[in-house]
């Protein structure tokens, strides 16, 4: 029970964010240590760096809850180690022989099991971008633009699609004016022709199951697909309103 009170108050304080910051930096700190194509690693990054540097600009203005930054940290986090290895060379495979062989499954391989012949992590991580972003994206259209009902579930959506869309234009347009001779290693299209197609096609269904996601926890707290999490106004209220509804349901 205590354990239980002392995480509850971690991930309700306002320094949660300053926490999940630190964990991050020290999490790049390991992975930029060596990466495999130091060129590549410094690319993949640029967005990166811009990305937090605005999130640390607009904290005071326009503070997100704890739940977005949870969910932001866990993307950013899984870009980070796709940065080190190159997306097409993040040795997943090999982890999860090591963790088999600790319960007795020496030959356990994922690319065996689904007949997997390329790596697939660039197309979790671009899964995980649609699955982890939709909710802080939905956050900003509720409480700035005040959307609701179908709305507050499309729009976030269409963003995840659109972002996706964008940053394929964006991979071939560096590659093509700045990065050439890394080509290949930056896109990972590992021999694919419709690698572009299906990570976009990836993000839009980890989109859209964050938003059906989100209207089942409305729905199951409120019987209101129309209602939300995050609430309006300048405070930040995803996993505070969370908590009021289920206190609400159980009273």
């Amino acid at each position: 029970m205590e354990i239980k009170r002392v995480l509850r108050q971690a991930i309700f304080s306002p320094a949660y964010p300053y926490w999940l910051l630190g964990i991050f930096a020290a999490w790049f700190g390991v992975w930029a240590i060596r990466p495999a194509h130091p060129r590549d690693f410094v690319l993949e990054h640029v967005f990166t760096f811009a990305f937090v540097i605005f999130l640390c600009w607009n904290h005071t203005r326009f503070r997100l809850s704890n739940l977005s930054y949870t969910m932001i940290f866990v993307f950013m986090c899984l870009h980070v180690v796709g940065a080190h290895y190159t997306y097409a060379e993040v040795p997943y495979d090999e982890w999860l022989r090591t963790m088999g062989r600790w319960f007795g499954a020496d030959d356990f391989s994922l690319q065996a099991l689904f007949g997997f012949e390329r790596n697939h992590y660039d197309r979790l991580v671009h899964f995980c971008f649609g699955l982890f972003m939709a909710y802080p994206v939905r956050e900003v259209f509720i409480r700035i633009v005040h959307v609701r009902g179908f709305w507050g579930y499309y729009l976030p959506l269409d963003v995840m699609m659109s972002f996706s869309l964008l940053y394929e234009l964006i991979e071939w347009g560096v590659v093509m004016v700045a990065a050439a001779d890394v080509g290949q290693t930056y896109l990972g299209t590992q021999g694919d022709e419709w690698d572009a197609h299906k990570d976009t096609a990836l993000a839009t269904l980890g989109g859209l199951i964050a938003m059906i996601a989100t209207a089942l926890v409305n729905w199951h707290y409120r019987r209101d697909l129309g209602g939300d999490l995050s609430g309006r106004g300048p405070a930040p209220l995803g996993e505070v309103r969370i908590a009021e509804m289920a206190e609400q349901k159980q009273s």
